[in-house]
C-alpha cells in the first residue's frame, strides 16, 4: 500500500472487507467520510497516505465518525503525517458504551456564569441557569457513576493555553484545530484528564487516550509516535507528590519545576491544586 494513494488504498478490496468487518453498513459512509475529509484539507492531501490510513483505521475501531462538524474523532496533517485526534464527543461516547456513567458532561464557563472555583473541595460556584454571556473563562467537566461517585474539574481558559502550548506544537499554526476550535480542544482536553485520572476506563478508552495526537504507524499493533507533543523528557528526574511540601516551600512554579524535572500532565495539574489550596 506505499505507493497508493488515500484513494487507492481504500479502494483495495482488503481493505473494505476489513471496515465492512468493523463498522458493517456504516463503512461505505466511513470511506467517503474519510476521503472528503483527505480532499478537503491541502495538507492532509499531502500528507503520508498510510498515516491518514492508519488514523482512520483507529477511528473505526473504535467506532467514532471522523467529521469535524461532529467532534468525535479528527484527523490533522502535521509535518507531512497524518495525526490522529480523539473529540470531547468521541470520549463520551467512549464513556457511555462502559455502562458505568450515570452523568457524564463537559462545557465552556462565561464570565457572566462564573463566580469562583475551590480547587481543594471541588466545588464550582457558577450559575448555569443564565445564558453564558461574555468571555469564557474556563472549561469545566463532570461525571457521576453509578456507583455514586463524582467528580468535578475546572481548568482556567489560561490552564488550557498553558497545557496546549507545551503538548502541542502544532498550536500557534493555522491548520491545528486549536485555532480553528479553540473551545473543542478544550473541552476534548480537560474531560480526557477528567476521565484519565478518576474515570472508570474500558480497553476503549485506554487505546484513546493512549493513541489520542499521535501520528499512528499500525493501526492493529497500536505502534504510535507522538511527534507534536514537544521535547521529550526521559532523561530528567521524575517530579512526584514528594516533592510537592519542598517546592512549594521554595516558591517554585510549575514552569520552574518543567526545567528540571519530567513532570506528567496529572502530576502537573495535582501540584498547582496542592499550592492553590496551600495559598488559600
Amino acid at each position: 500500500m506505499s505507493n497508493l494513494s488515500v484513494k487507492g488504498i481504500f479502494e483495495r478490496e482488503d481493505v473494505k472487507n476489513k471496515l465492512r468487518d468493523m463498522l458493517g453498513s456504516k463503512s461505505t459512509g466511513f470511506i467517503s467520510s474519510v476521503l472528503q475529509v483527505t480532499t478537503n484539507n491541502n495538507l492532509l492531501a499531502k500528507a503520508d497516505p498510510l498515516t491518514v490510513y492508519n488514523a482512520a483505521m483507529m477511528a473505526a475501531a473504535l467506532d467514532l465518525p471522523i467529521n469535524q462538524n461532529l467532534g468525535f474523532a479528527w484527523i490533522v496533517p502535521y509535518k507531512g503525517q497524518a495525526q490522529f485526534q480523539m473529540g470531547a464527543k468521541g470520549y463520551v461516547q467512549l464513556a457511555q458504551r462502559t455502562g458505568q456513567y450515570q452523568r457524564i458532561n463537559v462545557t465552556a464557563v462565561y464570565e457572566n456564569q462564573y463566580k469562583g472555583w475551590n480547587s481543594l473541595t471541588e466545588e464550582l460556584d457558577a450559575d448555569f441557569n443564565v445564558f453564558g454571556s461574555g468571555k469564557v473563562v474556563g472549561y469545566a467537566a463532570y461525571f457521576e457513576l453509578n456507583n455514586g461517585f463524582k467528580k468535578t474539574v475546572y481548568w482556567s481558559r489560561e490552564q488550557v493555553e498553558s497545557h496546549a502550548k507545551r503538548f502541542s506544537q502544532s498550536f500557534n499554526q493555522s491548520f491545528s484545530p486549536w485555532k480553528s476550535d479553540f473551545d473543542a480542544m478544550a473541552q476534548k482536553t480537560v474531560l480526557k484528564h477528567t476521565l484519565s485520572k478518576w474515570g472508570i476506563l474500558s480497553i476503549e478508552m485506554q487505546t484513546a487516550h493512549k493513541v489520542d495526537q499521535s501520528v499512528i504507524k499500525d493501526y492493529e499493533t497500536e505502534d504510535i509516535e507522538y511527534v507534536d507533543n514537544g521535547t521529550a523528557q526521559s532523561e530528567l528526574p521524575e517530579f512526584t507528590e514528594l516533592h510537592f511540601e519542598d517546592a512549594f516551600n521554595n516558591g517554585a512554579t510549575i514552569e520552574l519545576i518543567r526545567k528540571g524535572y519530567s513532570v506528567s500532565e496529572e502530576i502537573e495539574q495535582d501540584y498547582i491544586d496542592y499550592c492553590n489550596a496551600k495559598k488559600s
